[in-house]
């Protein structure tokens, strides 16, 4: 039984022993990792001088500059149609005609209406004519003392109603022009004729369908004329980047329908007023509208071709610049302050952290260590950013990867610079 004892203490030495080494063989290695600083295999760029054109980009719609929507005043059958969707029209040619029979009618009784005024109107002025004839005649036997004080004062009176009835009836005839000129201008515009030169781009009625006028609803909407000589690109623009954006701005326009021929154009119109698309949710935009002038475009260009704008809002030539991802943005180290409250149940001081706004960076290669320098930054383009401020033409920068510049990289920390690889050539 001893033996057995002895045996079995041995074993539990030798094991203990063993884990008590390896732990130490863990313990030592992870000293010696901690002590060796890693090495960040890095890509590098030389700041050099360039040319960066900053640009604002927006999709859109092609619309014509100059169009009009055709609705009529008056409701009623379309009788005449002579246009179809696409033809050339000129100013004054007759573009639909509604029928007028009820329009005729009513301008027939207007004109009736003043005749029957104007006839009474005539009469109020014969009979006033002789009330005045009356009134002379009495006037003159109250003043030889043969006609009496009552004659005379029913005299006056007389006199005085015809003179308002007179005014009335004159009312009246103004009343009755103004109903036939009405009744006229509503046969008028049973025919509508085209207020410009152009083209039919949009037909939404037919040849005996019934319109609606504009009088007291919106109406329909028959027509449209447009001038496709002149075009405009209509985008939208986001709230950050309209301010970049001015009058005369140069911009290059590719659509979608043309495999994405450029087009240029000149921004003419900045709208002052946002459109604003899922309000009071998380998916809230705010864009206002640009439009932009096409110098130059296919003539099979169409209405409502969707488009994609680059505005050229600035330019800047020979400044200093490095690639966009160069440049990143670090936080200093938090600074604690103590807080004077003391904690109710522990009774101890508490530490609140206090963060300092982030600060724009770059990583400058000095005998292979990277050194953090604060940069001030200016205009950008696809590619390059504008540096004003904390480098010099010739330095390196480490410009990749993406983890390396944005969370690994430090300052002092060293670094192996990795080669660009050339692409692949195929042989001839």
């Amino acid at each position: 039984m001893e033996k057995v004892k002895k045996k079995k203490s041995k074993k539990k030495i030798i094991i203990l022993s063993i884990i008590s080494f390896i732990i130490l063989l863990i313990i030592l290695s992870n000293i010696f990792k901690g002590d060796k600083e890693p090495i960040i295999t890095v890509q590098t760029e030389k700041v050099e001088k360039r040319d960066i054109t900053q640009i604002v980009s927006a999709t859109g719609k092609i619309n014509p500059e100059y169009k009009v929507i055709i609705t009529p005043e008056v409701t009623g059958e379309i009788v005449e149609l002579p246009v179809k969707e696409g033809d050339s029209v000129k100013k004054g040619q007759l573009l639909i005609k509604i029928k007028p029979d009820t329009y005729i009618a009513q301008r027939d009784r207007a004109r009736a209406n003043l005749e029957s005024a104007k006839a009474t109107l005539n009469m109020k002025i014969a009979q006033l004519n002789l009330v005045k004839i009356d009134y002379k005649r009495t006037e003159k036997l109250f003043k030889s003392g043969i006609s009496n004080k009552q004659e005379m004062d029913n005299i006056k009176s007389n006199l005085a109603s015809y003179k308002a009835q007179l005014n009335a009836q004159k009312a009246i005839v103004s009343q009755a022009k103004a109903s036939l000129k009405e009744t006229e201008e509503s046969l008028y515009k049973t025919t509508i004729y085209s207020p410009m030169n152009g083209t039919i781009s949009q037909l939404n009625v037919e040849l005996g369908e019934r319109v609606l006028g504009s009088g007291f609803t919106q109406g329909t909407d028959i027509m449209t004329v447009a001038d496709l000589s002149k075009m405009e690109a209509e985008v939208e623009v986001d709230e950050n980047d309209v301010v970049l954006v001015s009058i005369g701005d140069k911009t290059k326009i590719t659509l979608d329908a043309f495999n994405n021929k450029v087009f240029t154009g000149v921004v003419k119109q900045i709208a002052n007023s946002a459109k604003t698309r899922g309000l009071g949710t998380q998916e809230e935009v705010v864009n206002f509208d640009i439009k932009i002038s096409l110098e130059n475009f296919d003539k099979k260009t169409r209405p409502g071709m969707s488009c994609n704008a680059d505005i050229e809002t600035e330019t800047k030539k020979n400044v200093l610049a490095v690639p966009i991802q160069s440049v990143t943005a670090r936080s200093e180290k938090e600074e604690q302050e103590e807080d004077k409250k003391k904690d109710e149940n522990f009774g101890t001081k508490r530490i609140k952290k206090k963060k300092s706004k982030p600060k724009e960076v770059v990583f400058v290669v000095e005998n292979n260590v990277a050194k953090m320098k604060e940069v001030k930054i200016g205009i950008s383009d696809d590619t390059y950013l504008e540096i004003k401020k904390g480098l010099k033409q010739g330095e390196t920068v480490v410009i990749g990867s993406y983890r390396a510049i944005s969370k690994e990289l430090k300052h002092d920390s060293k670094i192996i610079v990795k080669k660009k690889e050339k692409p692949f050539k195929k042989e001839k």
